[in-house]
């Protein structure tokens, strides 16, 4: 099976995954009033009878950044990232824990363990920065477009 056809590119097939996220941007749109109840259902029929991607795109793309932002304020996904926080959050205070008990067994005069946490710390709330103010990263990559 070849990825090109006499009259151009294959079209890729959807799955049940990418149309259940579009599906979840266009209620969320609806849910902000961005989209009337009949033009939101309208499209939700169209989403759930794509069968390639591309019919998926332009069912989103008036929409502000694709919908995405949408995506990202949903309580699913809000959810989501709370667990990612926290489980980041105790990774480091693991470390942390890990390499002030190599520090203190060592002896060191100097509190070595502070500059690999100044990072770590440094990391985390850049992250809880961005989990707290999507538009952070959005402005950030809206740059050079």
């Amino acid at each position: 099976m070849t990825a090109t056809s006499p009259t151009g590119p294959a079209r890729m097939r959807t799955s049940d995954t990418e149309r259940e996220q579009a599906a979840t941007i266009l209620r969320a749109a609806m849910s902000e009033g961005r989209l009337t109840l009949e033009e939101g259902e309208e499209r939700l029929g169209a989403v759930y009878a794509a069968k390639f991607r591309d019919e998926l795109a332009p069912l989103t793309a008036d929409l502000p950044n694709g919908g995405r932002d949408a995506l990202a304020r949903t309580p699913q996904a809000r959810a989501a990232t709370r667990r990612e926080l926290r489980g980041a959050t105790f990774f480091v205070a693991f470390v942390a824990v890990v390499l002030t008990g190599v520090w203190f067994v060592s002896g060191a005069h100097f509190f070595w363990p502070a500059i690999p946490l100044t990072f770590m710390v440094l990391g985390l709330m850049r992250r809880w920065g961005y989990a707290t103010h999507p538009e952070w990263h959005a402005h950030r990559h809206s740059f050079g477009k």
